[in-house]
């Protein structure tokens, strides 16, 4: 069995592998675990979850950070969804059996939250917002490429899993030189972001302070990459529920 792991980011696929992946393209980190850098939003995530299955993945999971919509949970904080909600506001359900399995795998390491992931099609910046997303889909995170992955294992009828850590938390309000730091395709500019600092220093504390919940997430995925090999040695025939 091959398990395909979408990771958006470059610092989420850090806490994989040390190797050096180009955006889309596939790399095995071991013989049974095939990791693709797709680049962040749901667009980028479909075209890195086909290439999964081209490739011969035979389920799939979504990886990386989120953002907390639910106050009970802080920067750290790992989720492991038993369902997503999309931007339309469909549920879709994750693989109960190897959600469960993943649960038992893991819980001796690291305590896990779960419930529903939303789908976002953007950055949601605001505390404001995700407090009223929380009260509408009654998630309690948000990222923006899990239900793309959860809709081609869906059309190729493959499990999947999402392990998703807490990045930023309700009450916080991302910077500014965020959103105005980003290309298109979600990756952070260096240089548009000195820029900002420059024409914007009272914004550093806050830049300083979400990146110090990035790498609490951080070591959270890279903890429980120590512990991936429990988690992909899920065996649907042989599996019984704890």
């Amino acid at each position: 069995m091959i398990t395909g792991i979408v990771v958006a980011l470059p610092e989420e696929l850090t806490t994989l592998t040390s190797k050096k992946i180009d955006k889309g393209r596939c790399f095995y980190i071991t013989d049974k675990l095939l990791v693709v850098y797709s680049g962040a939003g749901h667009v980028n995530a479909k075209s890195a979850s086909e290439l999964l299955v081209a490739k011969g993945a035979n389920r799939l999971i979504s990886w990386g950070c989120a953002a907390a919509l639910s106050e009970s949970l802080k920067p750290g904080d790992l989720i492991l969804a038993d369902e997503l909600i999309d931007a339309g506001n469909v549920v879709m359900a994750t693989s109960a059996d190897w959600l469960a399995y993943a649960k038992n795998s893991l819980a001796k390491f690291v305590v896990i939250q779960s419930g529903r992931l939303a789908e976002s099609t953007s950055i949601v910046s605001s505390s404001k917002e995700k407090k009223q997303l929380h009260a509408i889909t009654g998630a309690i995170a948000l990222d923006m490429e899990s239900v793309a992955v959860a809709r081609v294992a869906k059309q190729h009828t493959l499990p999947f899993l999402t392990i998703r850590v807490i990045a930023d938390p309700v009450n916080m309000n991302l910077p500014r030189a965020i959103n105005y730091s980003l290309n298109d395709q979600g990756e952070m500019v260096l240089r548009k972001l000195l820029l900002f600092l420059f024409l914007h220093p009272a914004e550093l504390p806050g830049l300083i302070k979400l990146g110090l919940h990035f790498n609490a997430a951080k070591k959270t995925l890279k903890s429980i990459a120590g512990h991936l090999d429990k988690v992909i040695d899920f065996n649907q025939a042989n599996f019984i529920e704890p």
